[in-house]
Parts: structure tokens; sequence; C-alpha cells
């Protein structure tokens, strides 16, 4: 944390609190999706199609800040949000969410924190789903399931982090960064070089 700025840890924690209670709210949404799909036998898919939201918030802070970490700290701020708001799945909450988080820092720090392109950030997503995923098949007891369900739920999750993770991630920095409020971080930044250049060609 040496490298980072004081305004650059202030946004990681106020992002991380923010989505930590979209997260709680996204619960109730899979609750119900859970209910929509448990007469076929594929209750858990509700969670699956919307689990891109569980992640999102590593990609965006990733995005925004660009310092080694970033996705990962902001998940786990998340995750302690959402233990301290009373989530009903309590402080194992912790632990999925340091899994979510390093598995989104993985695409990162295999560029070395240098490229922050839509595909690295889709691969943060899919990082995430892949790594989670295991965790979640024994805690949630996916091995009740027959192979071809827990393939279906694992490409599900894969899928939901690649559009919800990695596109809404970028659409939604890229429209704050457009309001002028992240000038001082590395994509206001890249944002104003990108439209000055523009301005001179």
């Amino acid at each position: 944390m040496n490298q980072w700025k004081l305004k650059e840890i202030v946004l990681m924690s106020i992002l991380g609190v923010v989505f930590g209670f979209i997260y709680l709210a996204f619960f109730g949404v899979g609750k119900v999706l859970y209910g929509f799909f448990a007469p076929f036998g594929l209750a858990d898919m509700g969670y699956e199609i919307i689990y891109g939201i569980w992640f999102i918030v590593s990609v965006i802070a990733a995005y925004i800040i660009r310092k080694p970490g970033a996705a990962f700290l902001a998940e786990m701020v998340a995750a302690l949000v959402e233990v301290l708001a009373g989530s009903t799945t309590g402080p194992q909450l912790l632990i999925s969410g340091a899994i979510q988080g390093l598995g989104a820092e993985l695409a990162f720090a295999a560029t070395r924190w240098k490229d922050y392109r839509l595909h690295i950030l889709m691969l943060s997503g899919v990082g995430a789903a892949c790594l989670s995923f295991p965790y979640h098949f024994f805690a949630g007891g996916f091995d009740a399931y027959e192979n071809w369900v827990v393939t279906l739920l694992f490409v599900t999750r894969i899928i939901s982090a690649i559009i919800i993770t990695g596109l809404l991630g970028k659409f939604i920095s890229d429209q704050l960064a457009k309001t002028g409020v992240l000038q001082g971080y590395a994509l206001g930044k890249e944002i104003k070089k990108r439209k000055r250049d523009d301005h001179v060609a």
C-alpha cells in the first residue's frame, strides 16, 4: 500500500462499502430467481446467472485506480460490509470475498498491472468465477447435482462474469469518469489524455 495515495485508498473503501450493500440487495434478487428455477431442478441457476455482480467491484476499483491489490482489497471491503450489515451467510463471506478478489486480481497481476483493456477486465471476471466456483461447489452443496448441471452452473457463472463483471463494470466506470469526478485517478487521466489526443488529431 506504500504506492497508494490517500485518495485512492478512500475511493477503494467507498466503492467497497457501496457495493457491499449492492451485493446484499442482489441476494434478494437471487432468491427470487432461485425460486423460479427450483421447479426445474436448477435452483442455484438463479444465483449463477447474476453471479457476475458479486465480482464487479473488484474490476471497477482496479480499472479506476490501477494499483496492485485494488481488485482484491475492494472485494474484501465489500465482503466485510456484507457481514457487518447482517448477511445471513455470516463470516464465511470473508472467505468467499478473499477467493473472489484473488481470482479477479490474477488477471491484472499477469500483466504486471499495466493493461486495463476490456479483454483484461473480462478475464478478471472469469478469474474470479473460476477460482470461486470450486469453493462454492463444496460450500454450496453442488456435489449433489448431476455432472451436466454442475457444468451448466459453471459455464453460466463464467458468462455472467464476462457480461456483468467485465462489460458492465467497464461501462459503469467509464460513465462515472465522463462526469469528471475521477480526474485525479488513473482512469480519469487516461480519458483526459484520450480527449486531448483526439482534439490534436
